[in-house]
């Protein structure tokens, strides 16, 4: 340990009359596949991508399943468990993996939180509310873990429970609600059958109401509010029946589907009342905070709330540590407990973070393991671009000039030595299924790549580009073979969009404009992931190595 300390005092010394700067850019939900077939990233115009693939220093990196702490490696990658590895510089269990273990293990049942809900529902006689994403995506929630919780509850002896759902289409089909809630209703019908009033309450699309982050729109999370605790909105017989109407506008798709109660008699079934509990059973936390605010906080200002007395709340999961939000949780969440960043601090780096709103909580609150503002405001600097509040396939440029413009400026400063930025728009835009505005997305990022390659150029910084996960690369869902003339033929005859996240590998490339690393390499494609950015942002800008994090990919 004291050797430790003089090592970091030594490097401490020598960093200003040797100092290398570095620029990380993470282009949000950009992949890498073969086929052009709805890829989005190949079928772009991206002179400056393909040249940073060109050079010496390039590979690809895994950056879904086990490779980032989730189940199994059929699980897709996210942006909030990668940006998590990406600064922690080696993998956690996540919140998918820990839930998924609570149910099957029976743990998180013997939880005190868990046990208080179910005594204040036989005591109080009164109704158990689940709130959340309903699909298998697992990145923010996953239906077995809804089903699991809902039959354990019935075992335990609780009489009435509520569900209001949040439809997906955006981690798995566009269009596949109907799956979820037939399983849904199946095992809520069999749980009436056992003598437990098990129902569907409310719902709506998951961008559409409840699910904002970064506050972007408080507006959505007050629909939410509206419809999911006082049961005030469109009123259908069944979510069936809510679904069944939403088709009857090809348009509409699940995450944009209008909020709505389910009504007998014309009353709602499931307004929530004083004395009841609500478990909001989303795991990931950037969309899971604001709705959490708004059941917690005593001094919640951002809309007339009239919440019910003794209303008692509980997450899944903690979305946030350091503002403890929720206070009350079933799972504990990972434990991150070194970051890159707080390595970078021992060694007195400067370091600038930016991002629009989409993206500003992955390059702070994920990267720093989720933690909430500065570790060290005196040697850090975050900047939050203002996201348009509009459908992204409307504007796929997004804010990727006015973040390039910024991070433009602290280059040609020595204000930082090590930056972090994200590109949102391979993400946000590859949501929406448009293949013609995601093409215009990576061209964006491309022509701000251009500008960035030259500064640092210029400033002698080196420059690493690489990717969170995949979601632009396939825009398609089917096979190529099913569309053989689709390039021709496209848009007459359109495949079926994609707007879920992808199992693809993603970019790495480092731009070295001193020649540092000439005759080096980077662990060959497929063999790293984004565990190994931690000793590679290290070893790029000359600092020891973390022995607690996975290797570095430099050879």
């Amino acid at each position: 340990m004291i050797e430790q300390l003089r090592q970091r005092e030594a490097v401490r010394g020598g960093i200003m009359k040797n100092s290398r700067r570095m620029l990380l850019v993470i282009l949000d939900g950009v992949g890498l596949r073969e086929s052009h077939f709805g890829n989005a990233v190949a079928l772009a115009r991206t002179p400056y991508l393909n040249y940073l693939s060109s050079l010496d220093l390039t590979t690809s990196l895994n950056a879904h399943g086990t490779y980032v702490g989730l189940p199994s490696d059929q699980d897709i990658g996210n942006s909030e468990v990668g940006h998590n590895t990406l600064g922690a510089g080696k993998v956690y269990s996540q919140g998918a993996s820990l839930v998924k273990d609570a149910i099957e293990s029976k743990s998180i049942f013997a939880g005190k939180n868990w046990q208080k809900i179910i005594s204040r529902c036989l005591k109080k006689d009164s109704t158990l509310h689940f709130l959340g994403l309903l699909s298998d995506g697992n990145v923010h929630s996953h239906q077995d873990h809804l089903h699991g919780m809902l039959v354990e509850a019935h075992k335990s002896g609780v009489k009435k429970i509520r569900v209001h759902v949040l439809l997906d289409g955006r981690d798995v089909g566009e269009k596949t609600a109907e799956v979820y809630a037939t399983a849904l209703e199946s095992l809520l019908a069999q749980l009436r059958k056992e003598g437990c009033d098990a129902r569907v309450a409310s719902g709506g699309g998951r961008m559409t109401i409840t699910m904002d982050r970064y506050n972007a729109d408080w507006g959505m999370v007050q629909k939410g509010w509206d419809i999911h605790v006082h049961g005030k909105g469109p009123q259908y017989a069944s979510l069936t029946e809510a679904i069944a109407d939403f088709r009857k506008d090809p348009k509409i798709t699940d995450q944009y589907a209008p909020g709505f109660c389910i009504a007998e008699n014309n009353a709602p079934v499931g307004p929530m009342k004083s004395g009841d509990s609500v478990i909001l059973f989303n795991f990931r936390g950037d969309r899971a905070i604001e709705i959490s605010q708004a059941f917690e906080n005593k001094d919640f200002s951002q809309f007339e709330r009239n919440i019910p007395s003794d209303l008692f709340f509980a997450g899944i999961m903690q979305y946030d540590g350091d503002l403890l939000i929720p206070k009350n949780y079933l799972v504990d969440p990972p434990k991150i407990d070194y970051t890159l960043s707080q390595s970078l601090l021992n060694y007195n780096i400067k370091q600038f973070a930016c991002s629009e709103t989409q993206k500003f909580g992955h390059v702070t609150y994920f990267w720093n393991g989720n933690r909430s503002g500065y570790l060290d405001k005196s040697k850090e600097e975050y900047l939050e671009i203002p996201s348009d509040n509009c459908p992204f396939h409307e504007k796929p440029w997004m804010k990727a000039y006015e973040i390039t413009q910024a991070t433009l400026e602290k280059l040609r400063s020595p204000s930082f030595q090590f930056s972090r930025i994200n590109f949102a728009n391979g993400d946000m835009v590859g949501h929406t299924g448009k293949l013609e505005a995601a093409i215009i997305a990576m061209e964006t990022i491309d022509l701000m790549l251009g500008t960035i390659i030259e500064e640092c150029k210029k400033t002698e910084t080196f420059l690493v580009v690489t990717a969170d996960h995949g979601n632009c690369d396939e825009m398609f869902d089917g096979l190529e073979t099913q569309y053989p003339n689709w390039q021709k033929d496209y848009p007459m005859v359109q495949p079926k969009p994609k707007t879920s996240h992808t199992l693809a590998r993603v970019p790495f490339y480092v731009y070295d404009p001193k020649g540092v690393f000439n005759g080096k390499t980077l662990l060959p494609p497929g063999e790293g992931s984004l565990a190994n950015l931690g000793n590679t942002c290290l070893d790029i800008l000359g600092l020891p190595i973390e022995k607690s994090f996975e290797a570095s990919l430099l050879r």
